[in-house]
């Protein structure tokens, strides 16, 4: 399948309405920070990032002038213990911005900052976007929906993200994958097939290999796999269904053909039904914050009216449930499709 047929070209920002903003206040998402996205935009210079193999890896690395770095770094470190911490200045001199680099490729054209403890040289980073309500609204079911859980903040025009520690996916389908073994290579085939699954359930789009992380974790007696997405932009947008299927990308074909060499069609249809079920029951535990982010979500206008028409039909052909017709907004869409989750989940829950 030809990409440009799968995607458009460029998705826009959406600007945060009254009712998100209230949403993203009750739950302290919402919080004052002393740097804006436009204020890293004044760099005055840049050096290309190379990776370990020298290819360039689409991220520049910023210069400031000196006026202007020290403010900078102060302001950046300030918004890093408010991220992390209670935001309090007592431990900022321990701590360093060792880079600060700018992604020249994709939507967000985001910043991507290099803090370092200077006592035991532990570093992390965390990332400064322009602030776009589909991306917020990604986020936040991710929060919501998925078994892990995210740290973000936004102060008007800007969004501060955490980083979310893994491998690439299309570094770890070149370089580690093949140095796995049978058990460990059905275990990823396994959650690739409910990552899929949670993603065209929540309708999170574009789910390319570069777009999520293998995070491999060491337990007592072997290594355990899992899948998580990093890139929430295309939250809702695109009208084509199978944008939200991650293995209709060709970036995935390596996972796709693991699937069918590891995985029964029993085994398939059994993860699906699996992840299907722990998403209605965090629907259900978190039924409160779920209602408000979603009412906020019906209102907005995060895509086109020719998407929300074209995903409101191929949903219908896809699930046979004609109440996704009566759908207005992709809030609207969402909302069914989960709704068709969580009713299914409990009318098999009272069979028994």
């Amino acid at each position: 399948m030809e990409e440009q047929k799968l995607m458009s070209q460029k998705k826009p920002s959406f600007p945060i309405n009254e009712t998100l903003s209230n949403y993203l206040k009750t739950y302290n998402r919402e919080t004052k920070i002393p740097v804006f996205y436009d204020d890293l935009m004044r760099f005055s210079g840049s050096v290309a990032v190379f990776d370990k193999n020298d290819e360039d890896t689409l991220w520049v690395r910023c210069y400031y002038p000196d006026f202007e770095r020290d403010a900078i770094d102060e302001s950046l470190k300030k918004v890093y213990t408010i991220l992390h911490s209670d935001g309090k200045t007592g431990n900022l001199d321990f701590l360093n911005i060792d880079a600060i680099d700018f992604c020249t490729f994709g939507n967000s054209k985001p910043f991507r900052i290099k803090i370092r403890n200077i006592l035991n040289d532990n570093f992390t980073y965390f990332y400064v976007k322009k602030a776009d309500a589909s991306r917020i609204y990604g986020l936040d079911f991710e929060h919501i929906l998925s078994p892990h859980r995210i740290n973000f903040l936004v102060y008007k025009d800007t969004l501060i993200e955490e980083h979310i520690s893994g491998i690439p996916g299309d570094v770890f389908i070149k370089e580690f994958l093949e140095d796995c073994d049978h058990l460990e290579k059905t275990q990823i085939a396994k959650q690739f097939v409910k990552f899929n699954e949670r993603c065209i359930l929540r309708l999170l789009g574009d789910m390319r290999s570069y777009n999520y992380v293998v995070i491999p974790t060491h337990d007592f007696d072997h290594v355990d796999y899992k899948i998580r997405a990093i890139d929430f932009d295309q939250q809702c947008y695109e009208g084509k269904l199978n944008v939200y299927r991650p293995h209709f990308f060709k970036e995935n074909y390596t996972m796709v053909k693991l699937v069918e060499k590891h995985l029964e069609e029993s085994s398939i249809l059994q993860y699906k039904k699996e992840e299907r079920s722990q998403v209605a029951k965090r629907l259900i535990t978190s039924e409160k914050r779920f209602r408000m982010l979603i009412r906020s979500m019906i209102k907005d206008h995060v895509s086109t009216k020719d998407n929300v028409k074209q995903l409101r039909n191929e949903l219908v052909a896809y699930t046979r449930d004609i109440k996704f017709k009566r759908a207005k907004t992709m809030g609207h869409i969402l909302k069914t499709a989960l709704e068709f989750v969580k009713r299914n989940y409990q009318e098999y829950d009272e069979v028994f």
